[in-house]
This record gives C-alpha cells, structure tokens and sequence, in this order.
C-alpha cells in the first residue's frame, strides 16, 4: 500500500459492518496485509438518527449516505461502503462508485410465525415494511392485507414480529445472509412475482473521485458482471427520478456478454402496473436501462406516482 493505513466509512449497523469487514477482508488479501490494520470508521447518518419515521418524511435515499460522502471529500476516510440500494441516483461530484463485490442473492424474504408464504397470509393480516415498494408489490399481489410502516434493522423488525406488531415481514435474502440469519427466512418470493430494490443485494465501494490510487487498489477485487447489472439498473431509476417516495423496481442479470434487465413501476396501492424489459449488450446496459426507463415514463399517467 506504501501510503498511511487506509480508512473504510460505514452506517454502524450490524448489516453495515458485516459489509464493510466483507470490502475490508478482500482489500487487505488484495494488499497482502492483516485486515486488522485497515480502520473501520463508523459514521452516524441521518437516516440513523431518524429510524422510526418514513424515509420520505426526512428526506429520502441520500440520509444514509450523505454524511459518509462528506467524511469522504472531507478526506476523512478513503473508501466508503453503501448498501447499492441506499444510494441515490445523483452522487457529489467529488464522490464516484469504484465498483461493486459479487451481489448476493438479491431476492426478497418473506418472514412469518402464522403462514408459509405471503399467499397463504389470511385476510386482514398485517404485513410490516418501510419499503413502498414491497408495500405496493404486496397490495398487487394480496389487496386483502394490511399495510403498516415497519423501519428498523434487521434484529429490530424480527423482534417486533415475535412480539406479533405485525403478522409479516419482508427483509432482503442478501442482508440475512451476510448477518448469517438465512434461517430466518419463512420463504422466498420469486424475482418475476416480487422483483427487488434497485441495487439490492450489490456492495457499493465509493471513493473520491481524484482518488486515482483507490481505484487501482480496486481494480482487483470488483466484479465487473455486478457493475454491468447496476448500470443498467441505476440508469433506469435516474431516468424515472426514482427515489423511496416512488414504488419503482429493477433487476439486471450480466453473463458473459449479455444483459438481461427487467423494471417495473406501480402505482402504490398495487393496482397497476408497468413493466419493461431488455436485453442486450454488456457495453450498453447503462443505455438499455435508461431506455426502459424512458418506456415507461412515457406509458405512465402523469398522476402515477400520487395515486392515493
């Protein structure tokens, strides 16, 4: 490394931390040094500070990374960790994405003490999530459920299902199994019938953008196939504004040469919507993105996104 230790920020949550000794373990093999010497700086966010309110009350997606982009032009640490599903479509321009860690699974967990799937949840019951889009996926799929805010980390929303808060939750399979509670899982919703976040389950590495040294460090350990995929999915949420106050989903696969993406938006009570899907080369998954993006900003009513 040759220069002064490096300095990875994260949210202090369980699941950041696990993420960010996942980047740190792959930068020390990287570097062929202990992880132990590489600092993990916790940096509290917005977001953090708020976790009992809707995100779209205070603010959006960029509460769990602001604070750390800061840190980071203001040189305080090196490198940034981000779930890929918390960053917004716009970053600072003194921040860029380096690249992503093989995604995990990036499906969605349907978590319960009174039904196998969310199809055989009766009716009435109450599911729990703070995201619009696995409420509006939810309300597509059951109109008969309920629907209630439920934030908090991973531990938090468990705890308040065996308290029976709620009858159902919904957690993504990739931050179960990076917290090594897999079993947690009642059951898995398939990615056609309940596609995920954009970003879900990919590792975001962030650095200063004149930080050339970074991202030769990087080169080394980034997935390409991962960086293809969110190409394609970021490009299609930046052509629909997309941010947590719109139910928007996205999902992109990269094999070999190819992509294949699919999105979709609905109305937030589930009962339409509009779907897209592309496939093309790796090279122009950014360009298939923002086209499918474009598709269905131009099918939606103008009134979609407020649909009451």
């Amino acid at each position: 490394m040759g220069q002064s230790p490096l300095r990875i920020g994260t949210r202090g949550s369980p699941l950041a931390l696990a993420q960010a000794r996942e980047v740190r373990a792959h930068v020390a093999a990287a570097c062929g040094i202990d992880p132990e010497a590489i600092e993990l700086k916790v940096i509290r966010t917005s977001g953090d500070v708020a976790a009992d309110r809707p995100l779209t009350d205070i603010g959006g997606k960029g509460l769990f990374t602001k604070e750390i982009d800061q840190a980071l032009i203001d040189r305080g640490i090196d490198l940034a960790v981000h779930s890929a599903k918390d960053l917004p479509t716009v970053l600072p321009t003194e921040v860029a994405i380096v690249g992503y860690l093989p995604r995990e699974d990036a499906r969605d967990a349907f978590i319960s003490r009174k039904a196998d799937a969310l199809k055989d949840l009766g009716p009435g019951a109450m599911v729990g999530t703070a995201s619009l889009r696995r409420q509006a996926l939810v309300r597509r799929l059951r109109p008969d459920l309920r629907v209630t805010l439920l934030r908090g980390n991973v531990e938090t929303r468990l705890r308040k299902l065996d308290e029976g808060v709620v009858d159902a939750t919904l957690l993504a399979m990739a931050g179960l199994n990076r917290l090594g509670r897999a079993h947690a899982a009642t059951s898995v919703l398939s990615l056609e019938e309940f596609p995920p976040a954009v970003g879900q389950g990919a590792i975001a590495i962030a650095a200063r953008t004149d930080n050339d040294r970074m991202r030769d460090l990087l080169g080394a350990i980034v997935h390409p196939e991962t960086g293809s995929a969110l190409a394609a999915e970021r490009a299609f949420l930046a052509v629909l504004d997309g941010s947590c106050r719109t139910p928007i989903a996205g999902h992109a696969v990269a094999t070999g040469g190819h992509v294949w993406f699919h999105g979709l938006i609905l109305r937030p009570d589930g009962s339409e919507v509009l779907e897209a899907r592309r496939r093309g080369d790796r090279e122009h998954a950014a360009a298939m993105g923002a086209d499918a993006g474009a598709e269905l900003k131009v099918k939606a009513p103008v009134d979609f996104f407020h649909h009451e």
